[in-house]
């Protein structure tokens, strides 16, 4: 499904469900040891995205460990990103000398909950959602791009980025063949741009975004 929303060089699995019988890889059991039934299953198989995409890399299977914020942690060479929701899973990775940092989210296509989009956005791009055209759920959408931000953000400055740091705009909506859209996004950070690994700052960050299959899925892939 999201394959419309990646370019060249970035390899991805998904899973629409959590296959029987996928078990942890053994390393990874001290992360979920305690976690109940339904966030194992969750961990298990987007985990297991995520060795697959790496697969695609020529990357053997190994443990994906997580470091700071839950961040990830990535074999040497590669960046990357996974995300779960409900009925949906996936993982998309690259090699770090062709791409810089790797965002990606899912949510269902339903509205947010009431108040959640007051607490997640700023005034600017709840005056431009008011004016979109019915039929998608803006408002998930912008939660979705804003957590994506944050996925691609945090590993290159070891930085916070709160809802309110971050000022997405949508750009050339587009029909799926069969239902669904998609389109483009930027997220004009609004704090210091400055990254952690002294490459050039962050001061946009280039988004897609699909909506399909009852599901908003948002991609950032940063050069």
């Amino acid at each position: 499904m999201i394959a419309p929303i990646l370019v060249g060089g970035v390899a991805s699995a998904e899973a629409f469900g959590d296959p029987e019988g996928l078990t942890a890889h053994p390393a990874e059991e001290s992360i979920i040891g305690r976690a109940v039934d339904k966030r194992r299953k969750e961990f298990i198989t987007a985990r297991n995205c995520a060795r697959v995409a790496l697969g695609e890399l020529g990357i053997d299977p190994v443990p994906i460990m997580r470091g700071e914020k839950d961040m990830p942690l990535w074999p040497d060479g590669v960046v990357g990103s996974i995300t779960h929701t409900a009925g949906y899973r996936a993982a998309i990775v690259a090699y770090a000398m062709a791409i810089r940092s790797l965002g990606i989210d899912a949510e269902p296509h339903e509205p947010l909950p009431e108040g959640v989009l007051n607490l997640t956005s700023i005034e600017a791009e709840r005056d431009v959602l008011a004016t979109r055209p019915a039929g998608l759920h803006w408002d998930r959408l912008l939660f979705c791009a804003k957590e994506t931000t944050y996925k691609a953000w945090f590993p290159l400055t070891r930085r916070w980025l709160g809802f309110e740091d971050a000022h997405i705009t949508f750009s050339q909506l587009g029909e799926l063949d069969g239902g669904g859209a998609h389109g483009t996004f930027t997220s004009r950070i609004l704090i210091d741009p400055a990254a952690a690994d002294g490459g050039a700052p962050l001061l946009e960050l280039p988004g897609r975004w699909l909506i399909a299959r009852d599901l908003i899925t948002t991609t950032i892939v940063l050069r």
